[in-house]
Parts: C-alpha cells; structure tokens; sequence
C-alpha cells in the first residue's frame, strides 16, 4: 500500500481500511437511525461506480461502501458534500462548514435509535425528533461520543451498551372507574416488567410506584383505557455502557424520569466535561473510560452543571462498576498529562 496515505487522518473523516491494501470503506452518519429513503439512489451510485458494488449497514446503522480505492475518495468526498449538508446541516441544524474532504470528523459516532413512537406502540417518544435536537450538541467535535436511543425501556436501541444511553419512560394516569379488573396489565407487568401491579380484593388495581420502570406495557394491554401515559415525556439516561475487547460492561442508570430539558443539558456538557479530562487534548476513548477516569462524582458535577433538575428525576447518588469492568482504565493515559486523578475507590 502507497505509505504516503493517512490513514489516520483518513478515520476522521468517516473512512475505514480495508484488509485489501489501499481499499476503504466509507461511513455515511445517519443520525437517529433515519433517513429519506431518496438517498439511497446516492449510495447505490456509489456503490457501483466507486466502490465494488457491495453495501454493508453499519452496526451503528450507517450506510457503508467498501471496495473503493484511495485514489477514487476524493470524488467520492465531493459527491458526498450534499448529503451531508442534507442530513447534518438541513435536516439536523449542524452549524458545520462544508468541505471537499468529506465529514470534518468522527468524534461524535453516529446516534443509533429505535423506530420510536412514530411506528412503534411500545415507544413512549420520537427518537428521530430527540435525536436531531442533539447531533448540534455533539457534531462536529474530535471528542468521542456514543449514543443509543430506545423509545422504551425495551431498549431495542442497545442505550445500555453506549457511552450515553437515552430510554423512554412514560408517567401512567390510573383511571379507576374504567377499570373492568381484568387483570391484564397485571399479568403483563409480572412478565414483561418488574411485577409492581397486583389486584385488590374490589378486583382493581393497586401499584407499588417505587420500582415501576415506565414503561407503558399496562397502557398496551388494557382493553378499557384504565391506564393511560401522561402527556409529559420521561427518559432514563444511562452512562458508562460500552462494547469491545477490554472491559466491557453494560451502562447503568444515572438518572431517571428525566425531562427532555434535562437530556439536552447533560449532552451539552459532554463536551466541556471531556476536554477537562483529557487536557483538551482530544484521545479517541470511549466515554465510559472517561467517567473511569474522572470519578463518578466528578463526572456528576460537570455533567449536571447548569442544569436543572425536574421534579420528577431521581439521580444516582453513586455507581459502583464491578472490579473487573474497572481494570486498567485509571493509567490509560501517561501521569502528568493531564490534572485528573483515577477512579474513585
């Protein structure tokens, strides 16, 4: 392969390499998972003219090319300029420089979500919508980030396997007299859910309200229309999840029954909170070894400052990640290189 390539430089923008010496793969950001379907005939185009007539969807769900060559990726980044103009400026209101070499960077991955509750009768709200109010918040910016939206608690949109996890969560109105007790939602509670429904002797329904997840599941079932989602839409945001090799580990719950306000204040932290942990010296980390490395009470501090809490949300005053989902994150950078101390014991 041609040693003057960049392949580095090459990753920032949005390009893959092949194990086939100078072949690539190029990554188209779909942000939330969906796209008008008219631009599809662009990758089709690209596909057969540039690359080897292949399309692979990303396990992030972007739109992926292989087979072109190094020296074909200029006119594939010019082709390119108006999708992502399309996509991130128009569609999602980037505020992002159009540029011949293609997407400026990969810092912020690709926002995975579920179909949400524009298809879905689970979802307790629109994916698509959230997630175009936070790609500004996050792209372009050399700091990494990965985010997975799921429209319930399902989580169907793998939140809990990403640096930032963004689940539905509904409040659910009991109307009593519309109530015919049979026993639906509680039957559906008990299998799908955490079982905190139980039937009264007047053949009701009682709910231990601690342990409810929001799910909606007894809004679903109920043929009477007894139980009923408030208007006001919730989330459960969950931190630290993360695959691969080295200490992968599920995300766990840092706030619940938070506020769509309260979602796009602690993203718009993100940011600020990873250029104080690495220096301001962009690393390509996962989020989660981050939040490792800063401590969770650090990690609370900056990501909350600013932001106000709904009356409803209930934040975890710790988290405690198992031994071995810890190992090796605290020295992944050289001591002295940046003003952070490790993991809190």
């Amino acid at each position: 392969m041609n040693c003057d390539i960049n392949i580095k430089q090459l990753q920032k923008n949005c390009w893959r390499q092949s194990k086939v010496p100078g072949e690539f793969m190029l990554q188209l950001r779909v942000p939330g998972s969906l796209i008008e379907a008219k631009h599809l005939e662009r990758v089709i185009y690209i596909a057969n003219t540039w690359g080897n007539g292949l399309f692979h969807v990303g396990m992030r769900h972007t739109l992926n090319v292989p087979g072109v060559k190094y020296e074909n990726i200029p006119a594939v980044n010019a082709y390119i300029k108006d999708y992502i103009s399309q996509v991130e400026n128009e569609m999602c209101g980037v505020e992002m420089e159009e540029s011949e070499n293609g997407y400026p960077t990969i810092g912020a991955r690709n926002i995975m979500a579920c179909i949400g509750n524009r298809h879905c009768i689970l979802a307790n709200y629109n994916t698509q919508e959230l997630a175009k109010k936070i790609e500004p918040l996050i792209f372009p910016s050399h700091y990494h980030i990965k985010i997975g939206m799921s429209g319930c608690p399902n989580d169907c949109g793998k939140g809990q396997c990403n640096d930032f996890g963004i689940i539905g969560q509904a409040k659910m109105d009991y109307v009593y007299d519309r109530c015919i007790g049979c026993g639906q939602c509680v039957d559906a509670c008990k299998k799908h859910a955490t079982g905190v429904l139980s039937m009264t002797e007047d053949k009701k329904v009682a709910k231990d309200a601690c342990c409810c997840l929001g799910c909606g599941e007894c809004a679903v079932v109920c043929p009477a229309g007894a139980w009923v989602r408030q208007p006001k839409k919730f989330f459960r945001i969950t931190i630290g999840g993360r695959t691969g090799k080295h200490t992968p580990r599920l995300g766990k719950t840092f706030i619940n029954f938070a506020t769509e306000e309260v979602v796009l204040g602690v993203l718009g932290n993100w940011q600020k909170f990873s250029a104080w942990v690495l220096d301001y010296k962009p690393v390509y980390m996962h989020g989660g070894h981050l939040i490792d490395m800063a401590g969770y009470e650090k990690f609370k501090e900056m990501i909350l400052d600013g932001v106000e809490l709904n009356p409803e949300a209930k934040v975890a005053q710790r988290i405690m990640w198992a031994e071995s989902e810890m190992r090796g994150q605290i020295n992944v950078i050289p001591i002295g290189e940046h003003p952070v101390a490790g993991p809190q014991q």
